[in-house]
């Protein structure tokens, strides 16, 4: 059995106009809602053993927001990856709980992709800014995953765990 966790960055900011989207950071929000979601990762005993993350500012800044143990894997493929550059990072990966962090639209492409029945959950679709998909796989390898055998044994995003926008 292998569980994979699918997080979309936290919300960042634009509060520097001139500032290039690889290097924006998280805002206020986006903190709060990392570190809320941390905590639920911990609770929920999902802390990964293996982390994959783009090399983005505000994808790293999630990371260490979550407050969870280990050290991420800097991927520059993951920065605005499809769905198939995810595909083939996960199928390389070597953990049993293993978290990809990345960004939309390619992470919740791929998250929709992976699950056999999408969550019921009004948002979804829209996969907001530290959304969470967690997916468990009948596998031995990641190398045999495969659209469309993922169990959805979560989704969350900030907002239920009592994030607000303000």
């Amino acid at each position: 059995m292998k569980t994979l966790l699918l997080l979309r960055h936290a919300k960042s900011s634009w509060a520097e106009p001139g500032r290039d989207d690889h290097s924006r950071p998280l805002n206020g929000r986006g903190r709060r809602g990392a570190e809320a979601l941390g905590r639920w990762i911990t609770e929920e005993g999902l802390t990964p053993d293996e982390v994959l993350c783009s090399d983005a500012t505000r994808t790293q800044e999630t990371w260490r927001r979550l407050g969870l143990d280990g050290e991420a894997t800097l991927r520059p493929t993951l920065y605005h990856a499809g769905p198939a550059m995810l595909m083939q990072t996960v199928q390389e990966a070597t953990g049993a709980q293993v978290l990809v962090i990345a960004h939309n639209p390619g992470i919740a492409e791929f998250a929709g992709q992976m699950a056999r029945v999408a969550p019921d959950h009004h948002r979804f679709a829209q996969y907001p800014t530290c959304a969470l998909t967690v997916l468990q796989f009948e596998i031995d390898d990641w190398a045999a995953l495969a659209p469309g055998t993922g169990e959805v044994r979560a989704f969350v995003i900030p907002a239920d765990l009592g994030v607000t926008r303000t």
